[in-house]
């Protein structure tokens, strides 16, 4: 990949995750999906897929839910990116759970209960 191509997949990624950011929060009026978080997307080097990183809050059977209400809508959505971005033709969208922010509070939560149980000096 060259340069000006990976600079070129990582603007457009970052234009795809705005505006799905913004369709989500304004358009899409299906209740599964609730409270989700576009946290990154990436863009393959031909531009004909995009991996899309969510997070959402909830317990499991709500992100398996609201991953269901996304994959529902995702023409809807790769429509929209085609006349918002005025693409000639938009990625394939391909919706994935990012557990990062999960993670980083169950460390955090941890680290807490490892300081609370440690004797005082």
């Amino acid at each position: 990949m060259t340069r000006s191509s990976r600079h070129r997949s990582e603007r457009l990624a970052a234009l795809i995750k705005e505006s799905i950011a913004q369709v989500l929060s304004s358009q899409i009026k299906d209740p599964r999906i609730g409270f989700v978080t576009v946290t990154g997307v990436t863009v393959s080097a031909d531009i004909s897929h995009a991996t899309v990183r969510v997070s959402v809050l909830g317990a499991d059977d709500e992100k398996d839910s609201a991953m269901e209400g996304l994959n529902h809508a995702r023409g809807f959505i790769r429509t929209y990116l085609a006349r918002q971005l005025d693409l000639r033709t938009a990625p394939e969208l391909h919706f994935t759970l990012d557990r990062g922010l999960e993670h980083a509070s169950r460390i955090d939560a941890i680290l807490e209960e490892l300081k609370d149980q440690e004797p005082d000096s």
